[in-house]
């Protein structure tokens, strides 16, 4: 009788060794501790200073509840800020980001020099922004929303831009089949699709700047910012807390509503 052949195990692939793992743990920890050295952080340093910042955390508490008249108008202001930097700012992406897609604009002379714009924009911090437009512009709220318009540009740009870029194109091939033209596919087939994760990106962009902006007065962008460097700058930390409790409440609000929105958009 012939005898059945044997099976050939099966070439499964191998799970990463130990080694491995030591070899990214040990370069992680060697990673950390050369930054460590160059930065020049000292533990000693943070462990004697532990107790002046309990000391401070005392000096805190309770908060000067008293103070809340005073910075309401300022926040209002912050929120203000924000509200108009981040429609500006999500005005502004819309074009840009239609010619960053590489699937829309399928020349990378096009969509590359836009694609540079873009991450120039978010390389420059916004609290610099802001001290440059308050040299120009001088003191107050029009610094900050400029500096926030740019920010949102260029965040909003550069999220609706990815999007753009995974969107169906069965719906623009049977258009373009009966001749549609380019502002027909956009308006009827690139914006319903992107629409919620648009304004998905809108919301997101407004709390980041609602936290943003309320450090912006710190250059005398206006806002909430600017009690900030006032009772710093007096010692004042029971108002300061007050501060941060106010714009806790105020970013934890914005956020909850903000998430009730995106929800029901996607």
């Amino acid at each position: 009788m012939n005898a059945k052949p044997e099976a050939k195990p099966l070439n499964r692939p191998k799970p990463p060794g130990k080694l491995k793992h030591y070899l990214t743990a040990a370069f992680i920890l060697i990673l950390v501790w050369g930054s460590a050295v160059q930065s020049k952080a000292d533990w000693g340093k943070l462990i004697e200073g532990a107790p002046n910042m309990l000391e401070l955390l005392k000096e805190m508490f309770p908060p000067n509840w008293g103070y809340f008249d005073n910075i309401v108008t300022a926040m209002l202001e912050t929120i203000r800020m924000a509200l108009i930097g981040t429609t500006f700012g999500a005005i502004l992406a819309i074009p840009v980001a239609l010619l960053c897609a590489g699937n829309l604009s399928r020349t990378a002379w096009i969509y590359q020099p836009f694609r540079f714009v873009l991450n120039l924009v978010r390389t420059i911090p916004d609290l610099l922004l802001a001290a440059i437009f308050v040299a120009v512009f001088g003191l107050g709220p029009l610094p900050g929303m400029l500096a926030l318009s740019i920010f949102s540009f260029g965040l909003i740009g550069k999220l609706t831009y990815e999007a753009l870029e995974t969107i169906d194109h069965g719906p623009l091939e049977a258009m373009t089949s009966v001749g549609a033209s380019s502002g027909q596919r956009i308006i009827f087939g690139v914006i319903p699709q992107i629409q919620a994760h648009f304004m998905s990106y809108v919301l997101y962009t407004f709390e980041i700047n609602v936290r943003a902006a309320a450090v912006l007065g710190l250059v005398g962008a206006g806002g909430i910012g600017h009690y900030y460097e006032v009772t710093l700058g007096f010692f004042e930390y029971d108002k300061t807390c007050m501060i941060i409790l106010f714009t806790l409440a105020v970013v934890l609000i914005i956020d909850y509503l903000s998430t009730k929105l995106r929800e029901r958009l996607l």
